[in-house]
């Protein structure tokens, strides 16, 4: 089968404005759909061993539940993925306060960030490659949560014949601000139950330890803590030691610092996340410095997922490409800054197979 992309309706907004959803199928079993509102991934299968597909990331039943309770379901985060202490920052001599959404702290560019707004959708025919794709864009305005600058924003998904689900952001302001995009996907390669069989391998021998709110204190080593995956392990496994960092965070909610080339520009490998009986595998390369991995430490069986099942600590994982958290605040880290001028430009990459 072509590659090809199909749309039909998948609700309305309170005002009635028609949401569509958009899926991308490249012909060999993978498929990802998508809509406008908050340019939230519904739904991605993928083939398991025997060739039988199965969604590998959590969703909800409804547009209504993705307005009313989402927990970040396959959003698109921004204006700032990850923490900010006391939302607070200064740029050029000026402080901005943001709102606050995550106790003492910003989360995610705030409680109407971008996976909470709208973003208008093309679809991208396949190209000589056979890849095809969707493309994102908006414009955050000038004081939009609070954050200086008018942007202007396109992410690009595309599915590619060799299985991967590509991530393209791309974004210019006319202010100085600072930006760091994600995208914040439950992945779940069984299709269903907890991800704490998955083994997961991260490409980096150090990671960024929280204090009591999940604001970084600095950049500690690996080796010795059950931070330790540079070797596959599986996510159950050190989960519940009484390590103090895992206590804060209920579990895993840390930026990794990725094991990097000193001024390499490319994708390069972050993590690589396997499920031994469906025998699925996942690949992720991305260009950015960090990856934040988290266990779904606070899904507590409120929701109910796409599946019609209560969705339970552990029944998903995020392993969102990034910036370091509280980089604003920590000149020390790679820097976030956008200035008029610049460009900014990240790639992400899901590469699928099977063992």
């Amino acid at each position: 089968m072509p590659p090809r992309i199909t749309v039909q309706e998948f609700g309305r907004l309170p005002g009635g404005r028609v949401v569509s959803e958009y899926t991308l199928d490249n012909g060999r079993g993978l498929r990802l759909s998508a809509m406008q509102y908050g340019g939230i991934v519904t739904e991605l299968q993928v083939p398991d061993r025997e060739g039988r597909n199965g969604n590998v990331v959590l969703g909800l039943p409804s547009l209504v539940d993705y307005l009313e309770r989402n927990p970040h379901f396959g959003t698109i985060v921004g204006r700032y993925g990850n923490r900010i202490a006391g939302g607070r920052f200064q740029l050029d001599g000026e402080t901005f306060q943001l709102p606050l959404n995550d106790g003492p702290n910003a989360l995610h560019g705030g409680p109407r960030g971008f996976g909470a707004q709208w973003w208008d959708i093309a679809p991208v025919e396949a190209d000589a490659d056979g890849r095809i794709g969707l493309e994102l864009t908006r414009t955050s305005a000038d004081g939009e949560e609070a954050y200086p600058g008018r942007l202007g924003l396109t992410v690009r998904y595309s599915l590619g014949l060799d299985q991967s689900w590509r991530i393209d952001y791309r974004a210019e302001t006319d202010r100085p601000t600072v930006l760091n995009l994600t995208h914040h996907d439950y992945f779940n390669l069984a299709g269903g139950g907890s991800v704490l069989d998955h083994e997961l391998q991260l490409f980096a021998g150090r990671y960024t330890p929280v204090d009591a709110t999940l604001i970084p204190t600095g950049i500690a080593d690996v080796a010795g803590t059950p931070f330790d995956f540079r070797q596959p392990r599986r996510i159950g496994e050190r989960i519940r030691e009484p390590h103090e960092q895992l206590v804060r965070a209920r579990g895993y909610d840390h930026n990794w610092v990725l094991d990097r080339t000193a001024g390499d520009a490319g994708l390069a490998r972050a993590a690589r996340l396997s499920h031994a009986a469906s025998g699925r595998v996942m690949e992720v390369f991305t260009t950015e410095p960090g990856v934040q991995f988290y266990s779904g430490n606070f899904l507590d069986g409120t929701l109910v997922g796409r599946s019609g099942q209560a969705v339970r600590q552990g029944d998903g994982l995020c392993l969102e490409t990034q910036h370091f958290p509280d980089s604003p605040n920590r000149p020390e880290f790679p820097s976030t800054v956008l200035r008029p001028g610049q460009v900014f430009e990240s790639s992400t990459v899901h590469r699928f197979s099977t063992c």
